[in-house]
């Protein structure tokens, strides 16, 4: 398993509302592919950056992430003990991110995007940039600057970028919702088709249950509850 948590609970508000993210049992395979299903607000992004070790939950009975085969870190004990820089080296090395806008340098070259993490973590070039530039249709554009780029075009470049330091886990948010219903169902398809080549687990949120069933992704649903003092619970489940 990838991920093994159980009874975590996160706690956030806004200006008058209080809300509760609750994940009473998750196991996540590696190499798999789940759509976090839900509409704005539900806490589908809270879930997805307690999962990429960005934010702590207030509390978790359990909580393993396992990047490799006989490597497990318990993100509960990382987080109780306070190991911020531990926490940022594992996320650094086993978690990328696919943003809505792409998150692209605009300073940066393509190439220079998506070879940006491999570099973060001192790792060569092998071909792996040629590689992903081709199986993403990106290869011509590897010496052109983001605004010279489609909102497709960047999305591909962002997923190339994602996959290029070798992660275990891919976590992207809502990825295709601001491109239209046919360049985001291509997007969508490049990224589940090369996550699942490279063995990387993929983590989708999106508020459309047609997508996940398009893809084939297992839905992770949630159920969103109002107790009698106006705290919303919205609780995730398998």
């Amino acid at each position: 398993m990838l991920y093994e948590m159980s009874d975590l609970k996160k706690t956030w508000s806004s200006a008058s509302t209080r809300f509760v993210l609750r994940v009473p049992d998750l196991a996540v395979s590696q190499g798999e592919a789940v759509g976090i299903l839900g509409p704005s607000g539900c806490g589908k992004s809270t879930l997805l950056d307690v999962l990429g070790l960005i934010l702590a939950p207030d509390g978790a009975k359990s909580f393993a992430f396992c990047p490799k085969p006989n490597v497990t870190i318990d993100a509960s004990t990382f987080w109780r003990d306070r190991r911020m820089d531990a926490i940022a080296a594992v996320r650094a090395r086993h978690i990328s991110y696919v943003l809505q806008s792409g998150g692209l340098l605009p300073f940066l070259t393509v190439r220079q995007n998506i070879t940006l993490p491999m570099r973060m973590l001192g790792q060569e070039d092998d071909g792996r940039v040629r590689e992903l530039a081709l199986l993403l249709d990106i290869a011509p554009l590897l010496k052109r600057y983001p605004a010279s780029l489609s909102g497709g075009e960047r999305q591909r470049v962002a997923i190339a970028r994602a996959l290029a330091s070798d992660p275990a886990v891919v976590l992207a948010d809502e990825p295709t919702a601001s491109l239209d219903p046919i360049n985001a169902d291509k997007v969508l398809a490049e990224l589940l088709r090369i996550s699942r080549d490279l063995g990387a687990t993929l983590i989708v949120t999106t508020h459309d249950a047609l997508v996940v069933k398009r893809l084939g992704l297992r839905p992770l649903r949630h159920d969103i509850s109002k107790d009698g003092s106006g705290v919303v619970t919205s609780t995730f489940y398998q």
